[in-house]
Formats: C-alpha cells, structure tokens, sequence
C-alpha cells in the first residue's frame, strides 16, 4: 500500500504542480510566475537557515539540560523536509513546506505526524509475529503498560501478563521440553 502511494505522489504530484504553473502562468504572466517562483525559493531558503538555526540551539539547549529532546528533534525533521519541498520547483510543494517549516504551523504539524506515525508503528507491531509478547491487544499504549493496563511483558512461570496472574484463572500457552545441554556440563569454556 505505501509503494502505491509512494508510486501515485510521484506521478500526480508532478502533473498537478505543472497544471498549476500553467494556469497561474495564463493569469499573471510567464516572465512573472518565474520571478514569483525564485522570491519564493529565496524567502524560503531564509526561512530554512533562520529556523534550522532555531531548531539546532533549541536542540543544545535540551541536550545541555539532559531532558529528551524529542520535540526539537521531530522539529528539525520537519524543517529538513519542509526544506527539501521547498527545493522542487512549484507552489503546491512549497504551500506544504512552509507549513512544515513556520513556527506557527509546525506544531499542527508535529502533531499530525505523531498521531500518524504513531499509529503506524501500533499496525506494524500488531502485525509482527512478536507481537503476543506485548499482552492483549498488540503493542503496549503509553507507558510500557499493555491496552488493558497490566505490564505487556509475561512472568517467568509461562503466563503472559494478564493471564491467571491476576486471578481469572486462565493461563498463558507453555511449551514443555527437555533441556539438551546444561552449561554446568558443557567442558566449553564461556566467554562473558
């Protein structure tokens, strides 16, 4: 599905940023679409270096404070990729960088790709085949804690979390065996 989508934004991207050029060309003039086009790329290229330069002291202040700098650095993310719209020639690539790169717009833009890849990372973990290890309901929302609430990891005796440790009476999938080798009596040397 991404390959599709990846496949069609390359493809009818370019064809709408022509048709655009043409009919803004057809209303104000050739020789004036292509002088609105170079101020753009100058203003925007002011506008990267500015708030780059923003980001990166925001980005060594976090650092320097020794907190997390998860929010500068989802900023500077944005910035390099509102920059690299910002690059193609075109208006409706550069509407969409500079709603990456303005201050005033780059939080509504955070948020979106948190939600976003938020939600892509929850679809691939449910999707993966580790995806048991983390309890009922897929991969573990918020702090480390599974959809229900209860630790996501299983105990020692088998049980996931959740299952019969909390006195439902119901118990995890065990695997009985026979062990092959003990390391007591392996005459191996271990590295450790």
């Amino acid at each position: 599905m991404l390959r599709i989508g990846l496949f069609l934004a390359f493809l009818v991207v370019p064809i709408l940023e022509i048709w655009f050029l043409i009919q803004v060309g057809s209303v104000i003039g050739g020789w004036q679409t292509v002088a609105l086009l170079i101020a753009d790329s100058l203003f925007g290229a002011w506008l990267v270096r500015r708030e780059g330069r923003r980001a990166w002291a925001a980005l060594r202040s976090a650092i320097q404070s020794g907190r997390m700098p998860d929010r500068e650095l989802a900023d500077g993310a944005m910035i390099v990729a509102g920059g690299a719209l910002l690059l193609t020639p075109g208006f409706l690539t550069d509407v969409f960088g500079f709603f990456l790169i303005l201050p005033f717009t780059r939080p509504l833009a955070r948020r979106w790709l948190s939600w976003f890849l938020g939600r892509r990372v929850r679809v691939l973990a449910d999707s993966s085949p580790y995806a048991p290890l983390f309890g009922r309901g897929g991969f573990p929302r918020g702090s480390g804690r599974g959809s229900d609430g209860e630790s996501g990891f299983g105990g020692f005796d088998g049980t996931r979390a959740g299952d019969g440790a909390s006195g439902d009476g119901r118990r995890g999938r065990v695997v009985t065996g026979e062990v092959v080798g003990d390391e007591a009596d392996d005459p191996r040397p271990r590295d450790l």
